[in-house]
């Protein structure tokens, strides 16, 4: 059964904005509200960039699934970090592995599933998602 917890995922590092460093480590994950296994954390809000863009990690535990879903009037750029699975854009599915960096058209329909190893992100979104 897919959707449980792995807190062994976290990336170390810093993020810093408005003249503070925040350590990753110290912001939390938030489950997603739709789709179980799924969580965010965010790394820089719409509040540090004058509403432009927002940054988040996305994990998603293994075999879980972000499902069939769009964003209105909003581009989302996956850059993969970690692990392994694929994204279905429209129709095509794009096998997802570090390095792979993926484009959201706004408006359009895609789903992210996460392999046996689960799936670590970095989501940009414009205009931001929070």
């Amino acid at each position: 059964m897919c959707c449980t917890s792995n807190q062994s995922k976290n990336r170390h590092g810093a993020v810093f904005a408005n003249w503070q460093t925040v350590p990753t480590k110290s912001l939390p994950w938030n489950p997603h509200p739709k789709f179980a296994g799924v969580f965010l954390r965010h790394l820089v809000t719409g509040k540090e960039t004058g509403g432009r863009m927002s940054l988040h990690h996305v994990r998603i535990d293994p075999g879980c699934v972000i499902g069939d879903h769009t964003h209105v009037d909003q581009v989302e750029i996956h850059d993969v970090l970690t692990g392994a699975g694929a994204c279905t854009l429209a129709g095509t599915k794009i096998p997802y592995t570090p390095g792979v960096v993926g484009v959201m058209p706004s408006d359009q329909v895609h789903r992210v599933e996460a392999g046996d190893k689960g799936l670590l992100l970095l989501a940009t979104f414009s205009p931001p998602l929070v």
